[in-house]
This record gives C-alpha cells, sequence and structure tokens, in this order.
C-alpha cells in the first residue's frame, strides 16, 4: 500500500449545517408526501463517525505516534476531545431547548445570537463545506492514482493494475465522475444518503475490524517504505513490523520529532497537534441533519456524544497497539503501514476510498442545506431566492445543484493544500459560535431556556469557546485572523443590509440581565450633587406638533434619562382590554426615526392632571427615576403638524432608497389630527398650573417650553453661509437668570438660576451645539455703585462653575422704576442681598420658605411684564436660538393661578423658542 499524499493530511473533516424550516416546511410544499425521518443511529451516529474518522484513523494516526509518541499522543487526544466535547455538551443543551428544527448549528447559532452572527457564520460555514467537498475528491481522486494510475515517468514501468492515465484533464475528469455520484446521492435525498452512508460505515468497521485483528494475528515483517524526495537516499528503505513487544513499546513511548517525508517540512508539537485535531472534527454532522430526524432533541444528544466516545476509544486504541507493535521509523515513515501489515491489504485502501467518499458526501449534502436555510430566511435577499425550491419531499434540489456547481469550480484549482488550513478554521470558528450561543443563553437567565440535557454549565462553554479559538490560532494565526475579519465583514453587511428578524435577539436577554443587575446597584441614596444628570419626563399630548421639541429635548437631556410621557383620557371600566398597548409600536417607531433616545410611558387617567402624576410617580426605577417635568406651553397657538417634514429631514437618503416609503405618512395613520382653532383644549389653564404646582410639591424641576414649532434644528445647527460664502458664526443660547417678574428677590445665585446656568451650560456642551455661543444677561442699575460689583460677583461664579459665557450688561432702571410704582412704593430699584459665599449657604437652607412666600406675592403689574418682555425681545438677536428664563414660583392659592398663567404668558410673548425655567434642586457644586 503506498503513502497517501499531504493534500489529505492536512483537510478537514466534514461538516455541514443548517436549515431553519419548521417540520411542515420539510414534509413537502403543496401536500407533498413527507420525506421518512432519521433516527438515532442512521441520523446521528453513522454520519458523526464517519465524519470523525473520515481518512485520519487510516493515514495519520501512525504519523502521530511516530512523530509526538505515545504519551504526547494520548496527552493530544484528550486535549483535543476535551475541548470538542465541551462543544458538545452545548451542542446538546441547545438541541434540548425545545423544539429544533432543519438547520443543524446554523439554526442554534442564529436563533441564539440573531441573523447578523448566524448569517455570517452560515456563509463561512457553506463555503467550508463546498471546500471540504472538493478537498476529499480530489484527495480520492490522488489515493486512487497512486495505486491504479500510470507513472508519469514510465508508462512502460506500469503495473497491470495501474491503466488510468495520468495528468492535470484526465485528475480532473475523475474528480468530476465522483463528484456527480455524491451529486446524484444528495440530489435523490437525506434517505438514500443515510442508506448509503450506512453502506459505507459497514464497510470501515470490517476495515477497523481487520486492523485490530491485524496487530495480534500478523508475523513480524520487514515493510518497503515508499520513496520520497524529501528524504536522504541513504537512509534505510525498510521497516520493521516487529508484532506486540515491550521493547518497541518503550522505544514508542516518547516524542522525536523529525522530518515530514511527504512534505520537508520539520514537525513540531503544534504542527502534529493541528494535523491530529482534524480527526476529532466533524461532530456537528449529525446535528446538521436535524431536519431529517424523527426526534432531534431526542437523538442529537445520545448519538453524538457515543459517536466522540467511541471515536476517543478507537483512536487510543490503535495508537497503542502501533506504539506497541511498529518500529519508530516504520510510524514516521510509512503513513499508510496500516495496509502493509493488514491481512488482506486491499481492505485498507477500500476503507480509505470509502471514508473519503462519505465524507465528501456529507460536506455536500451540509453545503446544500446550508444555502437551502440562509435562503428560507431571507437573509440576503434575492441573491439566494432561487435556493429556495424543494423538490415534493422536501429535498432542497436546487441547493444542491448550487452546492454542487461551487465544488466544481473548486475542483479547477487541482490542489487544495492551502484551503485546507482555512477549512478547518471555518469550522473551529463554528463550533466557538455554538458554545457563545450556549454560553449567551446561560447568561442571560431567560426562563424559557431550560434544556433537558443539563451536564453543563458556563464554564464548559467558556472552556470551549477558548479551546476552539487557541485551536485557530495554533493551526494558522493568519488564517485564523483573516477568518474572524471575514466573519465581522459579513456581520456587519448583515446587520445594515438584512431584513429584521422575529427570532428573538439574545442580545435583549443579555442587557435586559445586566441592566437590572446594574439598576439594583444604582442607589438612590448615594446621589451627589457632583454627579447630577439631567432625567427629563417630556409629556407630548400629539407627537404630530411636537417632533421638534422632541429632538431639541433629546439634546438638552445629553446623557441622562428621557421619557416621553403621554396622558390618554379614559378608564378601563367597561373596555375589553388596554387600549394604550396598540400605541406602543408606533411611538417606538416615532424614536427611532427621529434618532433620539427616549423611553416611552403611557397611563389612562380620567384628567391630564392626574395622567401626569401617575407618570411622575411611576416612570424609571430605582435611581433612574425623572428629575424634571417638561411641559409645553398653555397658549391660544393652533398647534402645527410637522411630523412628515422632520420625519424627512431626519431619514436622510431614504426617498432615494425606496421613494415609496414616506416615514411620516407611514406614521401619520396612528397619531390623531392636531387640534384645530375651534377645537376645546383637554385641559383647562386652572389645571395646567396645578400640574406644575403638583410637580413642584413632588420635588420636580419644572420647564415649559413655547414656540418650538418655530425652532428648525437644521437651519439653526446646519452649516451656513453668510454674505461672499464666509461661514456665519453659531446661534445664540440666551439667558437671564434673574426671576424678572420679582426683581431684587434672590439675585443671581438661588437655586433655580443656577439650575437654569446649569442647563444651559449642559446644552452647550452637547457636540451639535458646541459652535452655539452662550450669553448671560446681568440686569444692573445705570451707573449704580453696585454695577461693577454684580458683575464681578457673577464672573467669579461662572468661573467658579466652570462655564463659559458672555457677560451682557442690561441697563432696565425704568422697567424696575414702573414695577415699584404700580406697587405703590418707591425706594431702591434693585437690591442684591448675597455679597459672599455663606450667605448664599444660608439662603440656600431657606430657599423653599422663601419660595412658598414668593408664591404668595402680589401679581405683577402687566405693564411692568410687558414692559420685560420688550426688554428681552430687544436684546435678542436674529441669530438667537432659545431663551433660558426664569419661571417663578406657582402660587400656592389656586384662585390665582389664572393671573400666574397670564403673567408667564406676558413675559414670554413673541419670543421665538423660548424655555421657561423653575427649579428647586440643587444641580452645581465648586468641590472637586
Amino acid at each position: 500500500m503506498t503513502e497517501k499524499t499531504p493534500l489529505l493530511r492536512h483537510g478537514p473533516t466534514s461538516g455541514a449545517a443548517p436549515d431553519p424550516l419548521t417540520e411542515s416546511e420539510l414534509s413537502g410544499l403543496q401536500g407533498g408526501r413527507e420525506a421518512p425521518k432519521l433516527g438515532v443511529m442512521f441520523g446521528v451516529v453513522i454520519p458523526t463517525l464517519l465524519s470523525m474518522f473520515s481518512v485520519v484513523v487510516f493515514l495519520r494516526v501512525g504519523f502521530v505516534v511516530g512523530q509526538a509518541g505515545l504519551y504526547h499522543s494520548i496527552s493530544m487526544f484528550m486535549v483535543a476531545y476535551f475541548i470538542i466535547t465541551m462543544t458538545v455538551l452545548s451542542v446538546c443543551a441547545i438541541s434540548t431547548n425545545g423544539a429544533l428544527h432543519a438547520g443543524g448549528a446554523y439554526y442554534m447559532i442564529s436563533r441564539a445570537l440573531g441573523p447578523e452572527f448566524g448569517g455570517s457564520i452560515g456563509i463561512m460555514f457553506f463555503l467550508a463545506s463546498v471546500c471540504a467537498c472538493a478537498l476529499y475528491i480530489l484527495g480520492l481522486v490522488e489515493a486512487i492514482m497512486t495505486t491504479f494510475g500510470v507513472p508519469e515517468e514510465s508508462a512502460a514501468a506500469a503495473a497491470g493494475h495501474q491503466v488510468l492515465p495520468a495528468g492535470y484533464w484526465w485528475c480532473l475528469l475523475y474528480g468530476t465522475v465522483l463528484l456527480f455520484l455524491c451529486f446524484i446521492v444528495c440530489l435523490v435525498g437525506a434517505h438514500i444518503y443515510a442508506k448509503a452512508t450506512f453502506l459505507i460505515f459497514l464497510v470501515v468497521m470490517t476495515v477497523l475490524a481487520s486492523v485490530f485483528i491485524s496487530f495480534f494475528v500478523l508475523e513480524p515483517t520487514v515493510v518497503i517504505l515508499p520513496d520520497s524526495f524529501h528524504v536522504n537516499t541513504t537512509s534505510p528503505a525498510a521497516a520493521n513490523y516487529t508484532g506486540v513487544r515491550l521493547r518497541t513499546l518503550e522505544d514508542n513511548l516518547f516524542s522525536l520529532y523529525t522530518v515530514d517525508y511527504t512534505t520537508g517540512d520539520l514537525m513540531s508539537f503544534a504542527t502534529v497537534f493541528a494535523v491530529m485535531f482534524n480527526g476529532c472534527t466533524g461532530i456537528m454532522a449529525g446535528s446538521n441533519m436535524s431536519g431529517d430526524l424523527k426526534n432531534p432533541g431526542y437523538s442529537i444528544p445520545r448519538g453524538t456524544l457515543a459517536a466522540v466516545l467511541a471515536t476517543f476509544i478507537i483512536y487510543n486504541l490503535i495508537s497503542v497497539l502501533s506504539a506497541l507493535t511498529c518500529d519508530r521509523y516504520l510510524l514516521q515513515r510509512d503513513y499508510s503501514f496500516l495496509g502493509d501489515i493488514n491481512v488482506w491489504p486491499p481492505m485498507v485502501t477500500v476503507g480509505i476510498y470509502s471514508s473519503a467518499m462519505s465524507a465528501a458526501m456529507s460536506s455536500l449534502i451540509g453545503a446544500s442545506r446550508i444555502l437551502y436555510a440562509l435562503s428560507k430566511d431571507n437573509l440576503f435577499g434575492v441573491f439566494l431566492a432561487v435556493a429556495k425550491k424543494t423538490s415534493g419531499s422536501g429535498n432542497p434540489w436546487v441547493s444542491v445543484l448550487i452546492s454542487w456547481l461551487f465544488v466544481q469550480v473548486v475542483l479547477f484549482a487541482g490542489k487544495l493544500n492551502t484551503i485546507a488550513g482555512i477549512v478547518t478554521i471555518f469550522f473551529l470558528l463554528v463550533y466557538a459560535a455554538v458554545n457563545l450561543a450556549c454560553l449567551a443563553l446561560e447568561w442571560a437567565s431567560a426562563p424559557n431556556f431550560r434544556p433537558s440535557f443539563r451536564f453543563f454549565t458556563w464554564h464548559t462553554c467558556t472552556l470551549g469557546i477558548l479551546g476552539c479559538l487557541v485551536m485557530m490560532f495554533l493551526i494558522s494565526p493568519i488564517y485564523a485572523f483573516a477568518s474572524i475579519v471575514f466573519m465581522l465583514l459579513l456581520l456587519m453587511l448583515i446587520h445594515y443590509l438584512g431584513p429584521i428578524s422575529n427570532w428573538g435577539y439574545i442580545t435583549q436577554a443579555l442587557i435586559f440581565h445586566q441592566v437590572r443587575k446594574y439598576l439594583l446597584m444604582l442607589d438612590a441614596r448615594k446621589d451627589h450633587v457632583k454627579f447630577w444628570r439631567l432625567q427629563v419626563l417630556l409629556m407630548v399630548a400629539n407627537p404630530r406638533s411636537s417632533t421638534r421639541l422632541m429632538s431639541f429635548v433629546n439634546d438638552l437631556k445629553k446623557s441622562g434619562l428621557y421619557v416621553l410621557g403621554h396622558v390618554k383620557l379614559g378608564s378601563l371600566d367597561g373596555l375589553p382590554s388596554d387600549p394604550l398597548q396598540s400605541y406602543y409600536d408606533s411611538w417606538l417607531s416615532l424614536v427611532d426615526h427621529l434618532k433620539i433616545k427616549a423611553f416611552v410611558n403611557f397611563t389612562l387617567a380620567d384628567s391630564v392632571r392626574h395622567g401626569v402624576q401617575n407618570l411622575l410617580f411611576i416612570s424609571g426605577f430605582g435611581g433612574m427615576r425623572p428629575n424634571t417635568l417638561i411641559l409645553g406651553f398653555y397658549d391660544d397657538c393652533i398647534p402645527q403638524d410637522n411630523l412628515c417634514s422632520d420625519l424627512l429631514l431626519s431619514d436622510e437618503g431614504l426617498d432615494t432608497v425606496c421613494p415609496i416609503i414616506n416615514p411620516g405618512q407611514h406614521l401619520s395613520p396612528f397619531f390623531p389630527d392636531v387640534r384645530g382653532a375651534e377645537e376645546p383644549k383637554e385641559l383647562r389653564e386652572e389645571e395646567y398650573v396645578s400640574v406644575i404646582a403638583d410637580a413642584v410639591k413632588m420635588g420636580k424641576n419644572v420647564i415649559l417650553a413655547r414656540y418650538f414649532s418655530q425652532f428648525d434644528r437644521q437651519e439653526v445647527l446646519g452649516p451656513g453661509k453668510g454674505v461672499g460664502g464666509q461661514r456665519v458664526k453659531g446661534p445664540f443660547i440666551d439667558v437671564w437668570p434673574l426671576d424678572l417678574l420679582q426683581p431684587g428677590s434672590l439675585g443671581y445665585v438661588s437655586i433655580s438660576s443656577l439650575f437654569l446656568l446649569q442647563l444651559a451650560s449642559v446644552l452647550h456642551e452637547v457636540r451639535a451645539w458646541n459652535q452655539a455661543r452662550l450669553r448671560l444677561f446681568l440686569c444692573v442699575e445705570a451707573g449704580g455703585r453696585l454695577q461693577e460689583e454684580e458683575e464681578t460677583r457673577l464672573r467669579r461664579t461662572l468661573k467658579e462653575l466652570r462655564i463659559s459665557a458672555q457677560v451682557q450688561k442690561v441697563a432696565w432702571d425704568n422697567v424696575v422704576r414702573l414695577h415699584w410704582q404700580r406697587r405703590g412704593g418707591e425706594g431702591n430699584l434693585v437690591e442684591y442681598p448675597l455679597t459672599d459665599e455663606e450667605r448664599l449657604r444660608r439662603q440656600s437652607e431657606k430657599d423653599d420658605c422663601v419660595q412658598s412666600c414668593r408664591g404668595d406675592a402680589p401679581p405683577t403689574p402687566d405693564e411692568y411684564t410687558g414692559a420685560v418682555n420688550s426688554l428681552i425681545f430687544r436684546h435678542s438677536s436674529p441669530q438667537t436660538a432659545v431663551r433660558f428664563l426664569y419661571l417663578p414660583h406657582p402660587p400656592s392659592d389656586a384662585r390665582r393661578y389664572g393671573a400666574y398663567l397670564r403673567q408667564v404668558d406676558l413675559l414670554s410673548r413673541d419670543l421665538g423658542p423660548t424655555l421657561l425655567i423653575h427649579g428647586i434642586t440643587p444641580v452645581v457644586t465648586t468641590d472637586l
């Protein structure tokens, strides 16, 4: 028996994949007859045994023992089988967790890790199976040519059985014929494939039996070694088969690495281990037949574990018997020695041919199942649409045809030594992905993940992942790195271009698990002003008129919590179900289209006031709860419908990709039309102010947003050009931190004023707003003695708070004089009582009492409020994007709510986008 070429030595075993279909789909289309289903033995044990044996058991066990010695050989098998056993445990766990449909490894990975990961691994598995099939076919051709081919050097010296012409095109013809035989078997269906593999299994078992018998019955003999260009001509041309001898065993116990006579390369532990590991792969052959099994959850665990145990025992028995009977030189110089020492030498040749043919068929049918699974999942759209077609019995004949054509193309390469390594690495990457899928399911602690196979933990999954990755880089670091990069590229391609699946995403379960854990760790009792951040509840009556405010608040909240709240008036009494559940999908789609980072929360209440109370009470979890309520302003302005226009701006390029779909038109049916001029409002002005008062009582900061229908974010923050092509400077953010309706009350350093400054600074720090210019207006007496002192104190405060702003002094003597005259007194125009930090701290302690008392102060005259409004308007600029004004504390007497709202209305009338802010919690500090 002549030696085996290095082509098969480097080749992987079979591994095929997926078909994520339902059982009904595989049973046939349009009432077609159901294909026969396979059991444990025919469906799992036999394909897995043949895939793990392939030709390695006949041609490479002696190579491993001869180079590494018996001790190292057994150690290698134990390490390799430890790695694959960890993967098998993960396969068993996933396959027993509910119904496993067709698709095998691809189905497990895609349904656990999502379409991106599953699709990328599926493509790699398909390519690996295609190349593996070609690899086995070419290896089989070379093995046949070694025995039956006419020598190229001298046709006259050919033996009687050497009748096949040699050459590239002849070998390609032989490979094409053998591949066509595999194609016919796979084209008929899985049941014919199972019968064919069973016959091959009987042949292989018979050959193995003859091998074991030969070790004991054959007398010691001299074996003629094959010729090789990589061996010194002075080396012996023969070696001894000693029979069972203890002396021979002692000589073969330890490693003796030398040159591989087929390649001329010096062997090492890593290279020998990589060759040996090829015989341990193929564990997915049974699970890849999941769509053709009667009971996958029962057959896959039992069949795969049985096959792994059987191959482990057989490999180690052959290793021990080889070390006990064969001279070290024989093991190193003749990889086909099992045929030379067999009672009937042609028996091993038949075994090699049969196992190579079986591996080729397994790879071909596996590749077709992967392709069919990918086409059914529509991960690549029209590119794989044709592969969906099946026969009446459910056999994907088009996928088989396409896979056959791919293998035929690869056969033209003639030699696949360079592909063999990356094929094995692709298979290892799939095994690592299966372990990752099981690990993710275990870590997610999902209640529905309760497999009946319990002999696994997250430790076994982790060891499986690490073992596969180590083996990948041990075999070839370059190929390993390239395969991972290729997988990531496919993953990103499917993520951005693939369809949205309804399989469930493990990432969502993992995120939930981690978020819950960290929310429990987020202790509200440990809050500190240094780490304060804005956490917003924005009340939205109708998204049609609020899209611009929603986008602006998304900027304002920066990295804080953002909740969109909505109150639906009504009661559950008399309703068959919760009417709010149908709203969530459309609101979340709106959030996605606007590209804002917000949660959505609804409530059903008998009034808007009670609804807002409910949302303030229940929104958020633990330390993540809204600390600020934002309301639209209560006025007589007619709401504007900006839904379609704003969504088109946010979805740039959408019309060019799919001109039929307009996101605004798509979402419009889910939101009611805006209120008309004649239609009544859902709440009265007293109830509106009550909402503000309730929020203050609940310890929430309050912001009223007005005229944000006029706020065009694209125009304000977009790249503008001035006259002559010069770039226009950034917009202004105007800040008026003084309580303009109560001048002289608390000055510029009250809690509410500092809160207003903090919000303006936060907005200015947002990336989109960092070109804006922050302007702070200081209201002073013209020529007063406190003017310079107040400016100095304010600049010092800004410096201590690390806020960069332009300070502009505004003389308002006439405005304040009007205020005091209408109040019935003269006296000091403006008093600034806070002159140092000590008095600031004392004032902060009394702030709540002062604000409450101030809410009961007499109303400010309308003439004064109008004058302040005019003052603000005069100092505004066409480039002012938004104004921050101080919102007074609401009165404690509900009878004065109307007057309060009228004052705030007059203060902010016709100013453009404006925020009226009332803060009640400290938000800034000068400490490190």
